[in-house]
């Protein structure tokens, strides 16, 4: 039986959405980033149902989504660092993974079993409104089956879980597209763990120059980590100039070439309106096609990100 969808302005429907969280169930969630699917933090019987709904393995660890700073900061130890990247991007899509705190009462499963928590408060009433309801974070990763392509429409969301949910909440498009930022945390030492909504520069603008995870000693995991992820079931090929016959093409900026089945991310070549479409558009083509060729994105701000989603996208096929 496909899950109900209702409206994710709506307070009956949050109301609705909080008695079914409370109860253990899973709900799918709207956030500016990808939908997720939401279950409460603190319930591991509840966790256990994300990893089982999704297909994901257990040592993938999930991010906690809160309603505010002060939250967060009953989760984890957020270092002056830490604390003035999240009073820079929060609400937003920045996930800052900082030690967890031993009376935090989040599931092991969130974690990982990892001495780590990643942490983040987005902008999106519906998941902070819950929050609130609960009194409580919720543990929510994309609301897709693993290693597939994330969900930015409520229509995705019913497509591949909807008899996996108990209820999505929608609020249309997502209007960032890509998964947020991942960045672990340590002192005044700060490493980029997931490229994502937030550009590097932007957040070394605060930091200084992020390393690399094996840089800092001890440096955690984080969701997003997997070789292959966010793929679609079609072959893809990278930094192809042109479609060759049978393919589907991901076209980017104003110089596409004409072909029978294209999607431009960007016909202006603006990079946060092909992070917004990427998924979708993949999505889109991968129902057509079994061959897709992915033009080459340029490699700043958010092409980092997009192209980061690509190569995982594309490895292994």
């Amino acid at each position: 039986m496909t899950a109900d969808v209702l409206d994710a302005a709506d307070p009956a429907a949050l109301d609705r959405a909080a008695d079914l969280l409370r109860a253990g169930d899973l709900v799918a969630v709207p956030t500016e980033t990808v939908y997720g699917l939401a279950a409460d933090a603190t319930d591991s019987a509840a966790v256990a149902r994300i990893y089982e709904a999704k297909g994901r393995p257990r040592f993938n660890p999930l991010i906690a989504h809160v309603d505010g700073l002060e939250r967060a900061e009953r989760l984890v130890e957020l270092s002056p660092l830490a604390r003035r990247l999240a009073q820079a991007f929060w609400p937003g899509p920045l996930t800052i993974v900082a030690p967890v705190k031993p009376d935090a009462g989040i599931s092991d499963l969130v974690t990982a079993g990892l001495d780590t928590l990643a942490v983040r408060w987005p902008d999106a009433p519906a998941m902070t409104g819950l929050v609130a309801r609960l009194d409580r974070p919720l543990a929510a990763p994309s609301a897709n089956r693993s290693g597939e392509v994330s969900p930015t429409t409520a229509a995705h969301v019913a497509e591949g879980l909807g008899q996996a949910v108990a209820l999505i909440l929608d609020a249309g498009p997502c209007r960032v597209g890509l998964e947020s930022t991942i960045v672990a945390v340590e002192g005044e030492r700060a490493a980029l763990l997931r490229p994502g909504g937030i550009a590097r520069a932007d957040i070394e603008a605060i930091a200084g120059r992020l390393e690399a995870p094996a840089s800092i000693p001890g440096a955690p995991r984080s969701p997003g980590q997997l070789a292959s992820h966010y793929a679609p079931k079609a072959k893809l090929r990278l930094n192809a100039l042109r479609p060759e016959p049978g393919e589907g093409y991901l076209a980017f900026g104003p110089d596409a070439p004409d072909h029978e089945t294209v999607i431009n991310l960007s016909p202006s070549g603006d990079l946060a309106e092909a992070a917004a479409r990427l998924f979708a558009a993949l999505r889109a083509l991968d129902a057509r096609v079994d061959r897709i060729a992915a033009a080459p994105i340029p490699d700043t701000g958010l092409g980092e990100a997009i192209n980061d989603r690509l190569r995982r996208a594309a490895a292994g096929k």
